[in-house]
This record gives C-alpha cells, structure tokens and sequence, in this order.
C-alpha cells in the first residue's frame, strides 16, 4: 500500500512535467495560440467622448482627457467585474462594469466599437 501511496506523486509530477515540456516545445515552435484578450481590454469612452481608457491586453492603460492624448498612465487588475488602477505617479482608483458599462470616479464609460 505505501508503495502505490510513493508512485501517485511521482506519477502526477512527471506528467505535470511532461505537459510543461510539450507547452515549452509548442511555444518555442510557434504552434502556441497566443490567449484571447479579456473582454474588457479596448476603449472605453465617456458619452461627450472627452475622457478615454484605452484598456491594453498587456495589463497597461492610457486615459486620455479632452486633447491630451496620454494624461495619465498605468497598469490595470480586472477582478471579476471589478477594475483597479494604478497610475504611474502613485494615484489609485477603482471602478466596476455593469451590463457592459464602466462606471469609474463618478463617470459613465461605454465601449467605443474598433474602427
């Protein structure tokens, strides 16, 4: 009985390994598909279109305001329906996606479809 106890582990290690090995030799191949974005990654515009998110798959925004195209600037955490900001000078701030609409810092975002 402790025998079969021993070979479980190793067996499920040296198959988490194998699978390692085939996803390593797949992305180094280039047969690796490469992950959807989320759902949420793209721009985000308020109604008057003066402030933008632009949401990007790497985890980073930009927001733009009236005509400065790159006002702020940071990395971004999506939990759930939950969206946390960090600026690259220090701000937080934090807002929520509801029946696809972003509600953020008392503003009303909605999708801006990809031209």
């Amino acid at each position: 009985m402790a025998q079969t106890t021993l070979r479980r582990p190793l067996l499920i290690g040296l198959s988490a390994m194998a699978a390692g090995l085939a996803e390593s030799a797949a992305a180094q191949s280039g047969t690796a598909q490469p992950a959807a974005p989320h759902p949420y990654v793209g721009m985000w515009v308020t109604e008057d279109q003066r402030v933008r998110h632009e949401l990007l798959p790497d985890n980073r925004y930009v927001e733009a305001r009236g005509q400065r195209e790159a006002a702020y600037r940071g990395r971004y955490e999506l939990r759930g329906d939950e969206i946390f900001y960090w600026d690259d000078t220090g701000f937080t701030a934090d807002g929520r996606f509801i029946d696809g609409v972003l509600y953020h810092g008392g503003m009303v975002l909605r999708r801006r479809a990809a031209p």
